[in-house]
């Protein structure tokens, strides 16, 4: 592809909601995935006894297993929230994109 056909797709009013609407999304998704992680970790530094206590009676699983199970678990679902989206919507964007600008190279 030449350069002027990269400056009409950058052109493009869907490529600028492309950008827009991807950035807002996984900007979104990383502060939800850096608020919990850095959250983990402030309570690990300042409320550690908090994180050893078991999550029942007798049981010898402790708090901090099952929070950090459950994160891994829903860092893991963010991902594929991410991923599902981007081959769906943001993919079917770019494409109207390109098709858009192989129309007007030809």
């Amino acid at each position: 592809m030449s350069s002027a056909m990269y400056e009409r797709m950058r052109a493009n009013p869907k490529f600028k909601e492309l950008v827009s609407r991807r950035g807002r999304f996984a900007w979104t998704l990383a502060f939800i995935v850096l608020s919990m992680f850095y959250g983990f970790v402030m309570v690990v530094a300042f409320n550690p006894a908090a994180l050893g206590q078991p999550v029942a009676e007798g049981s010898m699983l402790t708090v901090g297993v099952a929070v950090e199970l459950f994160m891994f678990i829903f860092f893991w679902s963010l991902t594929a929230v991410y991923v599902k989206r981007a081959n769906s919507e943001f993919d079917a964007l770019t494409q109207e994109i390109v098709k858009e600008a192989w129309k007007e190279n030809k």
